[in-house]
């Protein structure tokens, strides 16, 4: 699926939170970093960075703290050039603390596929290292672990 363009359809649309899934799993700050517009608007819990620079940066220091992290993320909705996702992720503290983290996102295109902004609300909650639910070797989530709503998330 080469056309991730807007205006999205279901499949377009579901590839596409798919691939930003997988980016975000790679936990490489400069691969996912260029699928944002040079001059990519974001709001990330009390941060607003603005542009490919800044969200580079925040990347590196997000991956810095938020130690095997793994990452799901399901369609909830779009339309035109926008996409609504939710995600759960988990991981961990250098003290061992295991988290997961609850969120939901707003995305918005350019016509060249590029996200031009991201709004996302994310809430952590502690959990105990044999709670949890996503236990893939770290990168890409294979094709038959299973989403959110088949996890009751």
């Amino acid at each position: 699926m080469n056309n991730l363009v807007p205006p999205f359809t279901e499949e377009t649309a579901v590839a596409k939170v798919r691939l930003a899934e997988d980016g975000w799993n790679s936990r490489d700050p400069a691969r996912v970093s260029l699928v944002y517009t040079e001059d990519s608007r974001w709001r990330n819990r009390a941060e607003f960075p603005r542009g490919r620079e800044e969200i580079l940066r925040f990347l590196e220091r997000k991956w810095a703290r938020e130690l095997d992290y793994r990452l799901i993320k399901e369609l909830w909705s779009f339309g035109g050039n926008r996409i609504a996702v939710r995600f759960a992720y988990e991981w961990h503290d250098d003290s061992g603390q295991w988290f997961r983290s609850y969120g939901n996102e707003n995305w918005e295109f350019a016509a060249d596929g590029l996200m031009e902004a991201r709004f996302a609300s994310i809430n952590d909650l502690p959990i105990k290292e044999s709670e949890r639910k996503f236990h893939w070797p770290l990168g890409r989530r294979p094709d038959d672990h299973p989403g959110l709503s088949d996890l009751g998330l």
